[in-house]
């Protein structure tokens, strides 16, 4: 009787022990990607910006062709 007594405490210690560390790796798992998450969108307002600033030269760029055929035709 002893035993199966022994065996149901170790049997629900062990149960605890792995329940912590899967909750303590969730946490720690749940918090890099956080981080990860937060750096990708930093790099995706950086890009836009630069892609932004792009399109505003191109755009320039046209106008100035288009000035420039006009100054030909002159």
């Amino acid at each position: 009787m002893i035993e199966i007594i022994t065996a149901i405490i170790v049997g629900g210690l062990s149960l605890v022990g792995v329940i912590f560390t899967s909750t303590q790796s969730s946490k720690k798992i749940e918090q890099q990607l956080s981080v990860a998450q937060a750096v990708t969108d930093t790099k995706i307002e950086h890009l836009t910006e630069e892609i932004r600033k792009h399109n505003t030269f191109a755009d320039r760029i046209t106008k100035l062709e288009v000035e420039v055929d006009i100054l030909k035709k002159k």
